[in-house]
């Protein structure tokens, strides 16, 4: 498997260097993108209860906000 490539801009010379990550580079962007799977994963779960339960109750969330507010 190949790693994501690293883009690089001096803009003060206008280089542009392209270059594979490194492994230490590469182990810090997988645990950054599990991390971030998983508060996406956690989001997703507290928006489907949040649903699930506001469609028990047979309310709308304008209706609840109201309720706590």
């Amino acid at each position: 498997m190949t790693k994501p490539m690293i883009r690089i801009h001096n803009t003060e010379t206008d280089e542009v260097i392209d270059r594979e990550m490194t492994d230490a580079e590469f182990q810090e962007y997988t645990a950054e993108k599990t991390a971030s799977d998983a508060l996406i994963a956690e989001k997703q779960a507290k928006e489907a209860a949040k649903a699930e339960l506001l469609a028990k109750l047979g309310i709308s969330a304008e209706e609840a906000a109201l309720l706590i507010g």
